[in-house]
């Protein structure tokens, strides 16, 4: 009996408790390997959590943590600014064949820019050319004081603008304050060459080419006339006719001119023994002053002709 019994302990019978206790770990440790590479279980390795990701080194794809898709999206291009349609002018240095001196300036009523001659800071007489803001400031103030010009008056703007009659802008450059007309023309419109004249008369005012052009974009955004009477004034401005319709928009092909307001002034000047032309254009997108001087025995003609010759030479190709 006893041998049986060391026979059985040799040979099999029932397992030690040292051998199940092996088993059970190799077992519990094959489920742990197992779990660690399921994706998605709670002990799943690193390398397991990044296995097929995008930004993962494995298989030979791109390295890199994971990042937010819309951070590896292009930004959006951003819409280009719009530019501006050219003026009908370009700046040029002119070299004219042009008895005297003559002077000229264009001012872009969309930014405000100025170019203009060397010497468009340098004045000369208005004669007529003022005209226009005398009506203007006449106007304005009769809005502001709450009046309404008559019919009567109205007329008589319609004369001065038009066919540039002498005796009704002495009137109303009585009506406005005379002198003191002139200096509110400088503040408002915010001249810096010009001045009133000696004499305080309007003829004599004295007004740059650069501020020409100043007076015609003071008179186009309303600041001139007020709101209320612009549009009036503008639409006279276009209608000048007779001796007054001569200068700048001439240039300008037949269909164009009737859009362009227009205020011209010519005298001759026997003081300084010289022929003074002066010209204002407003356009839709633009203002321009154009002025000449030279010898009183040439004639109205031929300055009236090189306000003209002038703007010709400073129109881009194909207006």
């Amino acid at each position: 009996m006893a041998g049986n019994r060391r026979a059985d302990r040799r040979g099999g019978g029932e397992a030690s408790p040292l051998r199940l206790v092996a088993v059970a770990v190799i077992l519990i440790g094959l489920v742990l390997v197992s779990l660690r590479l399921l994706p998605g279980s709670p002990f799943e390795s690193s390398a397991a959590a990044r296995w097929g990701d995008p930004g993962s080194a494995t298989n030979g794809r791109s390295t890199g943590t994971p990042t937010d898709r819309s951070a590896r999206q292009p930004a959006p291009t951003p819409s280009p600014t719009p530019s501006l349609e050219s003026l009908p002018f370009q700046a040029k240095d002119l070299k004219l064949d042009i008895e005297g001196w003559y002077s000229w300036s264009v001012l872009d009523r969309r930014t405000g820019k100025i170019i203009g001659s060397k010497n468009m800071d340098e004045t000369s007489t208005t004669a007529s050319m003022i005209k226009s803001w005398i009506v203007a400031d006449y106007l304005r103030r009769t809005a502001d004081a709450g009046d309404t010009p008559s019919d009567a008056k109205l007329s008589d703007a319609t004369r001065i603008i038009r066919d540039s009659d002498n005796t009704r802008a002495e009137q109303f450059y009585n009506s406005v304050g005379r002198a003191a007309s002139i200096r509110r023309l400088l503040t408002m419109c915010k001249l810096t060459d010009s001045g009133v004249a000696p004499d305080g008369g309007w003829s004599r005012t004295a007004l740059s080419p650069r501020d020409t052009a100043r007076l015609g974009n003071c008179i186009a955004d309303g600041t001139a006339a007020g709101p209320k009477w612009t549009k009036w004034l503008l639409n006279e401005m276009k209608l000048v006719r007779g001796a007054g319709d001569f200068g700048i928009r001439k240039a300008f092909p037949a269909a164009q001119q009737k859009q362009i307001a227009i205020k011209n002034g010519w005298i001759d000047r026997t003081r300084e023994q010289e022929m003074h032309i002066n010209c204002l254009a407003i356009g839709d997108t633009w203002t321009m002053g154009v002025m000449v001087k030279y010898p009183i025995n040439m004639g109205y003609d031929y300055g009236m002709k090189n306000c003209e010759k002038i703007t010709e030479a400073l129109l881009r190709p194909g207006v």
